[in-house]
């Protein structure tokens, strides 16, 4: 009563008050408000959304390597590269329903849905294996070379291009092993002038093959026909250690994930230049584009980053979604619309498989 006594009697004081008064409801209610919407931002923000994580207990520390799917069986299979297992889950329940024992680093794999048969690279034994998916029982095996690691498969020629790295087999040269998976023999190799040689990938639409070859911070174009060298695209300044690769073969870009730093580098597989890079998760080792969304998923320890591209020259990060410690190796099964990654066992972190809903 007293101030309404004070203020009245100086009426600019009261008029101030009654403007403070107003600034201060108008604060709170736009502090309610952005409570209520940050959640739904997030949301909206957000291009994976956890829904399932399937503990390992069984598994001891040590990296996995890469996946494979059967979508007629429904089932998703993970190399536990360091525990030599290949892990095979239910793709409906996420459930582990089956151990493949037996190998010695098993690391990436290719299934042939027509023949029920798994191939394995075992890039220790120096072997591809191979188990019938049925009974899981071994089916032969295709001798390489040790150090067999990442390969990319030629759905037209039923051919498996395996790289086997020069530096864990000792060797000054690496080669990229060519395996008809249809006769299950080897049918020819490309020798690479580098020891330091990883990931591959190739284009529907003519003989290229790319190679990552990160000992000297380079790609490499190769016509697999003719298993000729048709071109050198080095990476320059922009980033060493080339590791990861995928393709957009429509708008002529070939994306290049790099691990020192981490960065998606951009090359024109027209001119081979670097079109744009960007910084990105640490230690990638998978990476996948997706041409109906068009984004990339680039997966690295402790993050999976998700860009969005624009136009051909121009892409945009919209999610750099928390994962674990060198949970770096993930696949995108986009008829389910689901992105799953590997978490190793390390420390106090256990062994799981995450999977994610892909949000459009």
């Amino acid at each position: 009563m007293l101030i309404n006594v004070y203020c009245r009697s100086r009426p600019w004081l009261h008029t101030q008050l009654e403007a403070n008064v107003k600034t201060a409801k108008h604060a709170i209610l736009f502090a309610i408000i952005l409570v209520l919407l940050i959640p739904a931002w997030a949301d909206e923000k957000t291009p994976l959304k956890l829904v399932q994580a399937t503990p390992l207990p069984e598994l001891h520390d040590g990296d996995f390597d890469h996946f494979a799917v059967d979508l007629q069986g429904n089932r998703l299979f993970s190399t536990a590269e360091e525990n030599s297992k290949v892990l095979v889950f239910d793709l409906k329940s996420n459930k582990l329903i089956h151990t493949i024992e037996g190998l010695k680093a098993p690391h990436s794999m290719v299934y042939r849905a027509d023949l029920k048969k798994l191939f394995v690279v075992d890039g220790d034994s120096g072997d591809v294996r191979m188990y019938e998916t049925g009974s899981y029982k071994p089916a032969g095996t295709i001798k390489v070379r040790e150090g067999a690691d990442s390969s990319t498969y030629d759905p037209m020629s039923k051919y498996l291009y395996i790289v086997d790295t020069g530096k864990d087999a000792h060797l000054p040269d690496s080669y990229i092993t060519i395996v008809d998976t249809t006769s299950a023999k080897k049918v020819g190799e490309i020798k690479i002038n580098s020891d330091d040689v990883e990931a591959i990938t190739l284009e529907k639409s003519g003989p290229r093959l790319f190679v990552d070859i990160r000992g000297k911070g380079e790609v490499q174009v190769y016509d697999r026909n003719r298993h000729a060298l048709l071109a050198t695209w080095p990476l320059g300044e922009v980033a060493k250690k080339p590791t990861t690769i995928a393709l957009d073969e429509p708008d002529h870009r070939l994306f290049v994930g790099t691990r020192d730093p981490g960065k998606l580098v951009v090359l024109d597989t027209d001119s081979g230049k670097v079109v744009t890079s960007y910084a990105a998760a640490s230690m990638s080792d998978d990476m996948v584009y997706s041409p109906a969304q068009k984004r990339i998923y680039f997966a690295g320890s402790e993050f999976v980053d998700v860009f969005e591209q624009r136009d051909s020259n121009h892409y945009e990060k919209i999610g750099h979604v928390p994962t674990a410690f060198r949970a770096k190796t993930a696949i995108l099964v986009p008829e389910l619309n689901r992105y799953y990654v590997a978490v190793p066992h390390h420390e106090n972190q256990s062994a799981e498989l995450r999977v994610y809903e892909v949000v459009k």
